[in-house]
């Protein structure tokens, strides 16, 4: 159990990829992001829970309903010399809103980080987001407004790596 009596956070499985695809797509709407949205429940499971999986997911349940999730991935900071967490999503479904569940999982994301020793935990927040934004620099974040997002995809990153587009 973690701060709150009622909330279990629990790391993904398996048979959690259809709820981890159905809560991006539930971020994504929230973000006005889902034409945007091109991953599949399958995806998912391989990127989670193939053989060698390269990023994470802890779920936040009351009662065994699920109230959101963290997604997340190592990164490294050749500043610091270690390793830290790069947290990609954090959702709290609307009916959970506002009674500590996204606190309570960017805690237990944050442990994480302290029990491993990493160096840093990071994530962006889109600057229309004025609620999120609060709510972490509430929680002691820093917004790093000098640094920007730099993104190559599609025909962009073939091009980039020297691949011909595909015939």
């Amino acid at each position: 159990m973690t701060a709150l009596t009622n909330v279990r956070i629990r790391a993904a499985k398996p048979a959690d990829a259809a709820l981890i695809f159905k809560l991006v797509a539930e971020l994504a709407d929230y973000e006005h992001l889902s034409a945007e949205l091109l991953a599949t429940e399958q995806n998912i499971a391989a990127a989670l829970f193939g053989p060698a999986p390269r990023a994470f997911c802890d779920i936040a349940e009351v009662s065994g309903e699920p109230s959101g999730f963290a997604l997340w991935f190592y990164t490294f900071s050749s500043f610091r010399g270690r390793h830290g967490i790069w947290l990609e999503d954090l959702y709290v479904r609307p009916a959970f809103r506002g009674r500590g569940f996204g606190k309570v999982l960017l805690r237990h994301v944050a442990r994480r980080c302290v029990d491993e020793n990493l160096g840093r935990f990071e994530w962006s927040v889109l600057d229309w987001n004025e609620p999120s934004i609060r709510f972490y620099k509430g929680m002691g974040a820093r917004l790093m407004e000098q640094w920007r997002i730099c993104r190559v995809e599609d025909e962009a990153l073939r091009k980039l790596g020297g691949v011909e587009p595909p015939a």
